[in-house]
């Protein structure tokens, strides 16, 4: 049997590693780091090095599962698609687009196939009933991002490798290896920062990793990142230390702010925080003071009752000491797929709430509604109600409030499921259909997400490292046929589709209808993808700043290469970004092409409908005053916050041997204080209370807490009947999330509360 090497780019978390595959035959039997990828330069963690164990676990479906007479069974691809075809258009045209929800689980940034498909399939569909991952983890950032840029996609990140000073909130690199900032090596970067001299300063009511590493650890109480900021915003007012330098004339508002954070003194928040005024003037100094400074937020400062506040504050603090969009500070990244900027000037702004939840009414935010109203859609009677649901590459009943509400929604209120996953987790077993994609080292990998996040412009591209196995089918043509499958010719036809997210949704000309109705099953990525790609083209020739204007989009079109048609796609996408690049130029460098450090390119880029950084915009300001009223409100007893766990990520690791042996992660921390308060024993059972539910998990006694805090990480609970993940429901763990009822939820982004929220905690017996 031969043995060959392949580069591949990791695909289970936000750093985009590169790895060397060692492939024996078809099986990927060894993993490293690979030492020349432009990026990473060889770093990899247990999770990358776990590749080869994830792409052969024996419970990845190799066929897809159609439910008949109650019980899931093996079929063959064409019945699938058929069941698929048969029950859910005719559900559409009885009750409209808005029966149907869609739900996008976290791995499918992590694919080419869920960056390049959804769009089209939302475009298609016209449901508002749209939800993702993002409501419990980043739509505060992307939120506070639109509003004060006019763009949720253009999200600064620190200048790790440059700046002098970094403040870090709810953020553990450490354990999670960054989030909304793609950085290989997180670790070194910060031992980097501190052996130059620089200071890192990290803000979490636990002492994290990142904690320890830091020079200064500020121990706060959950959920009061919010009121810091302000003060640490009110001392650079108060004290004339801000410095707005080259961005002062792109930014308007900077006087609004002053007054709107008057009150938020260092005195009036450090009851409410737990910190010593003197301590919140330093920090603020220090920022000021610093050559170069950057601050950086992430789930912590996201999942909290004021999260999207928590986000606009870290780039106010950004913009007030001149560290945003200038070396050392923080930067927006510029991908190699990203269009190409759009010249300085007014833009179409960011707007919230275009539409609301039928049940509760929450407002969409970036075309999402919040995931944790998808239980109350299905179960809840009336005109509107939700029947069917496309989940992909999620699992909701683990990640979202209230899984066993969603859990009995599923089970009971829903006419039509249809997942495509490659396990049979908890929310899968519901569907009525599961169509499995094949093992990732069977696919080629492209970030299109995460390289706009990232700390240095970079750009890579891995193809498939070992052929498609035998009946399976490839990711990219599942998408494409299920668009074909949910969408019949009245849906195609109902008016140029395209989601507000989705720039490159393909339109929906009726001239097309009759060649998608009657392409052969094979060819459906094929047909879907040179609808996409003419529907790009033909905007793209008419702005006058594209690289494609003015010519002509069939000769445009003829020049693309690539293997597939997704690999068209991407080629298209390089040619009309920023550099130019083609695809064949990515093949010729398998480690990577180096586009240099991240540059200041405002005000280029900026969307808001004056042109400018908008420092103070009306919904912030709406908000503030619910801030102003936690100055005088009493702390809870005892809060409970999350955790990351460096061998996990979310709940989709935990059927990996390699990253699910050990101690047991899943338990209670608790303060010692707080144990002999409530009578807890290390390893003894605690019985753990919210307004959701109760759980019961093993304590763990640690001074690595503070006091009032307790903390249960997320993703667990791998214990419902009818899943095929056996390594998970050997060491099960419980869901956090069951412990809230999905009421608590930042009112801006619709994000869920999932840190800081109140608990009892008693010994079992």
């Amino acid at each position: 049997m031969s043995t060959t090497t392949a580069p591949r780019i990791c695909p289970l978390c936000e750093a985009t590693c590169g790895l060397t595959l060692t492939i024996s035959g078809t099986r990927v039997t060894g993993v490293r780091g690979d030492r020349d990828d432009i990026f990473s330069r060889g770093f990899i963690c247990p999770k990358g090095a776990s590749f080869g164990e994830l792409d052969a676990d024996p419970d990845r479906l190799r066929t897809p599962l159609v439910r008949e007479n109650g019980t899931l069974r093996e079929a063959g691809w064409d019945e699938a698609f058929d069941v698929v075809a048969r029950r859910l258009p005719p559900l559409l045209a009885a009750h409209g687009p808005n029966a149907v929800g869609v739900v996008l689980g976290n791995p499918n940034v992590h694919t080419m196939a869920g960056a390049l498909y959804p769009p089209l399939l939302l475009g298609a569909l016209r449901t508002r009933n749209v939800f993702s991952a993002s409501t419990v983890d980043q739509m505060p950032k992307h939120v506070s991002s639109g509003l004060l840029f006019g763009d949720p996609h253009a999200i600064p990140v620190p200048d790790l490798d440059r700046t002098a000073h970094l403040l870090m909130l709810g953020a553990n690199p450490l354990e999670s290896n960054g989030s909304l900032c793609t950085a290989p090596d997180f670790p070194g970067r910060l031992k980097a920062l501190r052996k130059r001299g620089g200071t890192l300063t990290v803000v979490d009511p636990r002492r994290t990793r990142t904690a320890r590493l830091a020079d200064r650890h500020v121990a706060i109480r959950p959920g009061t990142d919010a009121l810091l900021l302000a003060a640490l915003a009110q001392v650079l007012f108060a004290e004339d230390l801000t410095d707005l330098g080259d961005l002062g004339p792109h930014v308007e508002g900077v006087e609004d702010v002053a007054a709107a954070v008057r009150d938020f003194t260092p005195e009036a928040v450090a009851e409410a925080c737990d910190l010593e005024p003197d301590l919140i003037r330093v920090m603020a100094r220090e920022l000021a003071a610093a050559p170069s400074a950057a601050v950086y937020a992430r789930v912590g400062g996201s999942t909290v009752a004021y999260g999207t506040l928590t986000n606009w504050l870290v780039d106010v603090l950004n913009v007030l000491t001149g560290n945003l969009d200038r070396p050392g500070g923080a930067l927006f990244p510029l991908s190699a797929t990203a269009p190409a900027l759009r010249p300085a000037g007014p833009g179409r702004g960011f707007d919230l709430g275009r539409w609301a939840s039928r049940v509760s009414g929450h407002p969409e935010a970036k075309g999402e509604l919040p995931i944790s109203v998808i239980a109350e859609e299905i179960d809840t009677p009336g005109e509107g109600r939700m029947r069917a649901l496309i989940s992909i590459a999620a699992n909701p009943v683990l990640s979202a409030p209230d899984g066993d509400r969603l859990d009995r929604a599923l089970a009971d209120g829903l006419e039509f499921m249809v997942a495509i996953d490659p396990y049979l987790n908890e929310t899968t077993r519901h569907a009525d259909v599961v169509l499995p994609p094949p093992p990732p080292a069977q696919s080629a990998h492209f970030d299109f997400a995460f390289n706009n996040f990232a700390i240095r412009n970079q750009v890579r591209f891995s193809p498939a490292a070992v052929p498609l196995e035998e009946g399976l089918m490839s990711e990219c043509e599942i998408h494409a046929r299920l668009i074909l499958a949910v969408t019949d010719q009245g849906l195609l036809r109902s008016g140029e589709a395209e989601s507000p997210e989705s720039p490159e949704s393909p339109g929906r000309h009726a001239s097309a209808v009759d060649a998608v109705d009657a392409v052969d099953a094979v060819d459906a990525a094929d047909a879907v993808d040179a609808l996409a790609i003419d529907r790009t083209l033909a905007r793209a020739v008419t702005e006058p700043h594209s690289p494609a204007h003015g010519q002509d989009p069939a000769e445009f079109a003829a020049r693309l290469t690539g293997g597939t048609s997704a690999e068209r796609r991407l080629d298209l996408m390089l040619r009309l970004g920023p550099y130019e690049l083609t695809l064949d130029q990515l093949l010729a460098n398998p480690h990577g092409i180096d586009l240099g450090p991240l540059q200041p390119r405002l005000p280029r880029g900026l969307k808001t409908r004056s042109g400018r950084v908008e420092l103070l915009p009306a919904p912030i300001a709406a908000d503030l005053p619910r801030l102003r009223k936690a100055l005088d409100g009493t702390p809870a007893r005892l809060v409970l916050v999350g955790r990351r766990h460096l061998r996990s990520n979310n709940s989709w690791l935990h059927n990996i041997p390699a990253l699910n042996r050990g101690t047991n992660t899943c338990t209670l921390q608790v303060h010692p204080d707080d144990a002999a308060r409530l009578g807890l024993a290390d390893g003894a059972p605690a019985r753990i209370k919210g307004e959701g539910g109760e759980l019961e998990a093993p304590v763990e006694v640690t001074d690595a807490i503070r006091r009032g805090v307790v903390s249960l990480p997320h993703g667990w609970g791998h214990d419902r009947p009818g899943t095929r993940m056996a390594v998970a429901a050997a060491r099960p763990g419980v869901n956090v999330n069951q412990l809230l009822d999905g009421t608590r939820l930042d009112p801006l982004s619709g994000n869920a509360v999932l840190n800081g929220f109140p608990v009892e905690v008693s010994p079992v017996g």
